[in-house]
């Protein structure tokens, strides 16, 4: 989950005491920075950007302010003769981030609600299409959690054309770039117990459903934004760890301190009994209280229950085979994580460049909403490059946003390197915040 000061963009609400690391810090700002020219005329550069967070209604949207600046850099991109792929990483289309008492498809379906965003946000998605249709630059959208379930079809219904890059599970995606297989982008989202896909919970309510509970999280916080950051209306009763024991027990307790904490942290002003909740989507139809979905206890050190994501504890492998997930996580691990833009970056290491089964030398994240650059060594001693992409929304402090990262491969030349550079365009200027450089 992503934290207080970034307008509760799920899943990092620890991060308030984060700064930009990188392996070079560089903080150059100026009018004269062209981030997508290479000093020549090859076309090769790669620029990655992604959690737009673009909604379909501008009155709840995260991204608002920022859509003009994001529209002059996408002309930018387009405009750039060493530009050669463009990749939109993950929460562009944003389901989830709408308040609990708003339907979010207003009764019609996915298609419609994707065409209403396209609509209400013409001039960025005018000009992403453009680049597709020029047919200059590759661009390939790869799906995050905020865009979970949205299919091929429907993003193929506002970007005609557009790369899709998709694992065969809905929701999730790995792309590397073209005649570049030792470079690997994906959103980063499928390693968080809260907002990796779930095929296996809610079967029996909402047949098909892969939304993790990170969604009915992303509700409540939406709410609450809405509702202007109010005091609290209610409190959840006290869990305690079951006296059994139970190893399933103990995980349950830790999904709901989890719960807990997030909770507390974005009050709302109904009482948490209340159908608030509307969702009619993704398998799902009618309304849920938040108390549906934070586990409780009838007796101190009794045995605790939850009515949505029954058993959600006993599934983590489960949802990791079923996710393509190559190096495992224990539950525990998992659960305790969840707020952690840390152990999403962590991933990188664990999941590519320790891996024997790797040859990825540069991976690249978004999700965290933490731009960065770190360096790191892969199972075999090579170095390798780790990036964060960072976010598009209005308000990310602690940290920068209108972040993305280029990609400048290594030519045939034994003396080149492939460069990562990670800028932001705030206040519409080119700042170049990290970079770094190896071979492969």
């Amino acid at each position: 989950m992503k934290n207080i000061s970034k307008l509760l963009n799920v899943y990092g609400l620890l991060l308030l005491f984060f700064v930009l690391a990188s392996c070079k810090k560089s903080d150059q700002t100026s009018p004269a920075i062209n981030p997508f020219s290479n000093g020549g005329s090859e076309r090769n550069m790669i620029v990655i950007m992604s959690d737009m967070h673009i909604g379909a209604d501008t009155s709840y949207s995260e991204c608002k302010v920022n859509l003009g600046p994001l529209e002059k850099m996408l002309k930018q991109i387009k405009a750039a003769p060493n530009v050669k792929e463009l990749i939109i990483g993950g929460d562009l289309v944003d389901e989830w981030f709408v308040p609990a008492d708003i339907n979010t498809y207003q009764g019609n379906d996915q298609a419609d609600f994707v065409q209403r965003l396209a609509t209400a946000n013409k001039g960025v998605f005018d000009a992403i299409n453009s680049i597709i249709q020029e047919g200059k630059i590759l661009v390939t959208y790869v799906p995050g959690n905020h865009d979970l379930t949205i299919t091929a079809a429907s993003i193929e219904l506002i970007l005609p054309g557009v790369n899709q890059a998709r694992d065969n599970v809905l929701g999730l995606g790995t792309y590397s770039p073209v005649s570049h297989p030792q470079i690997a982008y994906e959103h980063g989202h499928r390693y968080n117990f809260f907002c990796a896909p779930d095929p296996y919970s809610n079967q029996d309510i909402a047949p098909g459903t892969i939304l993790p509970p990170g969604y009915f999280f992303t509700r409540i916080a939406a709410l609450f934004v809405k509702q202007h950051f109010p005091s609290p209306g209610d409190t959840l009763p006290v869990v305690t760890q079951n006296s059994s024991g139970d190893e399933s027990q103990n995980l349950l307790f830790k999904y709901w301190k989890t719960w807990h904490e997030t909770v507390t942290m974005f009050p709302i002003t109904n009482r948490f009994d209340e159908k608030i909740i509307v969702t009619n989507m993704n398998g799902f139809t009618g309304n849920f209280s938040v108390d549906d979905v934070v586990p409780y206890q009838s007796s101190p050190g009794g045995y605790i229950d939850v009515d949505l994501y029954k058993g959600i504890q006993e599934k983590w492998s489960d949802r990791e085979n079923h996710n393509h997930v190559a190096v495992h996580i224990t539950t525990a691990h998992a659960i305790d994580s969840v707020m952690s833009s840390t152990f999403t970056d962590y991933q990188a290491n664990q999941q590519y460049f320790l891996n024997p089964a790797s040859d990825v030398r540069i991976v690249v994240f978004g999700h965290t909403h933490v731009p960065r650059i770190d360096a790191g060594i892969s199972h075999d001693g090579k170095k390798c490059i780790y990036a964060n992409s960072g976010t598009w929304i209005d308000n990310n402090k602690p940290n920068t946003t209108m972040n993305f990262v280029v990609i400048t491969p290594q030519s045939d030349e034994p003396s080149t390197q492939t460069l990562v550079k990670l800028y932001n365009f705030e206040k519409e200027v080119v700042t170049l915040m990290a970079e770094d450089s190896v071979r492969y």
